[in-house]
């Protein structure tokens, strides 16, 4: 008889505790994909980015997955103890993660992005509510012959489910190797930025136009790095690629960038003209965009644009953090003096 109830017992105990474990994972690696500059858990294509830089991120500047990761484990450590005051708490708990798992739920309507980790931690304040509610109304776990068990399992699958994931995530190295070898390459105190770029690209143009007034403040404290990924949808591309190789190597590479960007004739010709008018030795000009040793460098960059992830142009990394698409020159600035700040800059 005693073992029947116990039995029965432990379905509220184990109802309180799923969603709690559940919650404790998601807010875990959530807490780490908010510490970290580059995401570990979370897709580029996800809203999880949009989100995090949201108003409901960082109350009073804490991350708000680290409160969440708290309050998961509190419900979990509550559901494995016995008598209607711990159940009578847990219930209080419940209440302000389950109103918090509402108003978070749509707040995601509202801004319009998906996170799926934060729609897991949300609907499991939600579920946390439902359980905690039951179990307060059965309230058998009083005489829990199986409690030992119960709790020393429900204690470790507990700690599994938040330690896990913060120590993995926090090993884990997300940085494409190429990134982190031009990290490595530049010196203490100043931010890597490296532009993977098109100077046929429309939304690559924008983007230039916007951060440029970002960059020239602090033009000094950055190492700028272009990689070239001529897209070959576009006629010119290679060609402006070819130039602005050469245009490094020469000793022009920003000059010829700036104006690749803005030139209207990518052409051959028109990129010589560029060339020319910058005071580029000519025939030494020709000889590089002629040379296989320049195709074979935009063809290295291309494969390191594939190998980090890149699936978008522009693509800019600023440090560990990745910026796909055109985004908008407010973004850039963000992340810049974030990184900047990082340095110590």
């Amino acid at each position: 008889m005693e073992t029947k109830r116990s039995l029965r017992a432990v379905g509220p105990v184990v109802a309180t505790l799923l969603p709690a474990l559940a919650g404790a994972v998601a807010s875990a690696m959530l807490v780490v994909d908010y510490v970290r500059a580059a995401p570990v858990f979370c897709s580029e294509s996800s809203g999880c980015e949009a989100l995090k830089h949201t108003a409901f991120s960082m109350p009073l500047g804490v991350p708000l997955p680290l409160v969440g990761l708290v309050g998961f484990v509190l419900l979990g450590v509550s559901s494995l103890l016995p008598g209607p005051r711990v159940r009578f708490a847990q219930v209080l708990l419940a209440v302000g993660a389950g109103l918090a798992g509402v108003l978070l739920l749509f707040a995601q309507l509202h801004f319009g992005h998906f996170c799926p980790y934060c729609s897991v931690a949300d609907a499991s304040g939600v579920l946390s509510l439902g359980a905690a509610a039951w179990r307060y109304r059965k309230g058998e776990d009083e005489s829990l012959a199986l409690r030992w068990p119960v709790q020393a399992g429900g204690a470790a699958l507990l700690g599994v489910a938040a330690g896990v994931p913060l120590v993995a995530g926090f090993l884990i190295n997300p940085t494409p190797r190429v990134i982190h070898e031009e990290i490595g390459r530049t010196p203490r105190g100043k931010v890597t930025v490296v532009d993977f770029v098109d100077f046929e690209c429309p939304f690559c143009r924008m983007t230039h136009a916007e951060i440029q007034p970002i960059l020239e403040p602090v033009r000094d404290k950055v190492r700028l790095v272009r990689r070239q990924v001529p897209l070959r949808m576009h006629p010119h591309a290679l060609d402006a690629a070819r130039a602005a190789c050469c245009g490094e190597r020469l000793g022009k590479g920003d000059a010829m960038a700036d104006a690749l960007f803005t030139s209207e004739d990518l052409t051959k010709e028109g990129c010589e003209k560029i060339a020319e008018r910058l005071g580029l030795p000519l025939d030494a000009f020709r000889d590089c965009v002629t040379s296989p040793a320049t195709d074979a460098s935009i063809e290295s960059d291309r494969s390191e644009f594939k190998e980090a992830g890149g699936y978008a142009l522009p693509t800019i990394w600023i440090d560990e953090t990745p910026i796909v698409g055109a985004q908008g020159g407010e973004v850039v600035d963000r992340v810049l003096h974030e990184a900047l700040a990082r340095a110590g800059s």
